[in-house]
C-alpha cells in the first residue's frame, strides 16, 4: 500500500503509528519525497510504503484507519494509490483518478474504493476532483502564509 500525505511536514510518523485495526505491517518504509515543488515543500510530502505478506487480508478497514491517522494531527490531504502512479504534475488529477483507491482530508471521513470498475468511472473522477480541490485549497493557504 502506498500512502501519500501533504501537510504533515517532512518528518514521517514512526512505524508504530501504523499498528492499526489490529494489524501490524510486515514491511514499512517512510520518507519525504525529493524534489518537492516549493509550495508543497512548505507543507511537507511524505510517502509511506506499507506491506503485508498475507495476501488474503481484507485491507479496506486498514486503509481507512491509515488515511484517518495520517490526516489526524494537522491540516492535510492524503491518498492511497497503486505503485508507480506518483508524479507532481498529476497529484489527484483526472489522469490518475483510476489509480487512486482512497483519499481523505483533515476533518472528513476517508473515502475508499476497491472496485476497479468504479475506479474507472466518471463518478470516481469527480470524487478525486473534490480531493484535488481540497489539496488546491491547502496549497493556496500555504502559499498565502508563505508570502
Amino acid at each position: 500500500m502506498n500512502v501519500f500525505v501533504i501537510g504533515s511536514g517532512n518528518t514521517p510518523l514512526p512505524q508504530e503509528a501504523f499498528h492499526l485495526a489490529g494489524m501490524v505491517p510486515d514491511a514499512f518504509l517512510s520518507f519525504p519525497l525529493l524534489g518537492q515543488p516549493e509550495v508543497i515543500e512548505r507543507l511537507g510530502l511524505v510517502s509511506y510504503d506499507i506491506d503485508f505478506d498475507d495476501v488474503s487480508l481484507d485491507l479496506r478497514e486498514y486503509t481507512r484507519v491509515v488515511l484517518r491517522r495520517v490526516c489526524a494531527d494537522t491540516r492535510a490531504v492524503a491518498w492511497t494509490a497503486f505503485e508507480g502512479t506518483f508524479h507532481y504534475d498529476e497529484l489527484l488529477t483526472g489522469q490518475v483518478a483510476h489509480q487512486v483507491y482512497g483519499y481523505c482530508r483533515t476533518g472528513a471521513e476517508p473515502v475508499i474504493e476497491w472496485d476497479t470498475a468504479v475506479l474507472q468511472g466518471e463518478e470516481w473522477r469527480h470524487r478525486i476532483a473534490e480531493a484535488r480541490a481540497a489539496l488546491d485549497a491547502l496549497l493556496s493557504a500555504s502559499e498565502i502564509r508563505g508570502r
